[in-house]
């Protein structure tokens, strides 16, 4: 690989990099860091890579945001020669180091990852410098309904509360439970118990109706249409309710 190149680029020839694995970024933070390029010139420069005649992101797409929201010009610049597999790895090694990444958006990344890349759990985890029961754990988040997976990207419950919702045999008690704990304000070990007394009389029971394969792809197609929703900005709120005979999404979009 070349060495790197360090210069200055106009700010219209960079673009972002849609794959990039951060899709939330705090208006806040990056009106702040703003201010700050304002009065000491941006201090860390962006890494980015020639794509189509310009530069796409690798690293530093927060800068970026800052830096056109300054009103630069031209950004300080690293330029290096990757390719498609070494930009998705580099930019999720620096999100996760800088610990920016929400744990749905780091399984995302992870998953994006398995799947273009075609490696195993573990020669990822050795990519990224983390154990494998790690990226195991943070994709199974991924099995989550979307109202909990995006209950997690917004802070209102924590990864561990994700994962004790895991423990629950449908979409409509992890969502019920949801529910419980943002309005009772319940916290890990809480939920932990209410989940297990939910879980230990019912042992005995017999199983619930289970879902069919075909409605689990279908639900699962729809959890993905949803994602993309989100992920191009739209405010979306899901609510999932399930029956013994059906599969209520409720869908609402601001305009």
């Amino acid at each position: 690989m070349k060495e790197p190149m360090y210069k200055f680029i106009d700010i219209h020839d960079i673009e972002a990099n849609e794959k990039q694995p951060r899709t939330h970024f705090e208006k806040e933070k990056i009106q702040e860091l703003s201010v700050s390029i304002q009065q000491n010139g941006l201090l860390q420069p962006i890494v980015v890579r020639p794509y189509n005649g310009k530069y796409q992101i690798v690293v530093g797409e927060r800068r970026f945001r800052a830096c056109k929201l300054a009103g630069l010009e031209e950004v300080p610049c690293m330029v290096q020669e990757y390719n498609e597999d070494q930009t998705a790895t580099a930019a999720l090694v620096e999100n996760i180091q800088r610990e920016n990444l929400s744990p749905i958006e780091e399984a995302l990344a992870y998953q994006q990852l398995l799947d273009t890349q075609d490696i195993t759990q573990e020669q990822l985890a050795e990519k990224v410098g983390k154990k494998q029961s790690t990226i195991a754990n943070k994709l199974r988040l991924l099995q989550l309904p979307m109202t909990v997976q995006e209950a997690v990207r917004r802070k209102d419950i924590t990864e561990r509360h994700a994962r004790a919702l895991l423990r629950l045999d449908s979409t409509a008690k992890q969502n019920n439970m949801l529910r419980e704990i943002m309005a009772k304000g319940l916290n890990v070990e809480q939920t932990e118990q209410k989940i297990k007394a939910k879980i230990e009389p019912k042992k005995q029971k017999p199983k619930a109706k289970s879902i069919s394969q075909n409605l689990k792809i279908a639900m699962n197609t729809l959890d993905q249409a949803i994602q993309m929703v989100q992920q191009a900005g739209v405010n979306t709120h899901v609510d999932i309710q399930e029956t013994d005979d059906e599969v209520v999404y409720t869908i609402k979009m601001k305009k």
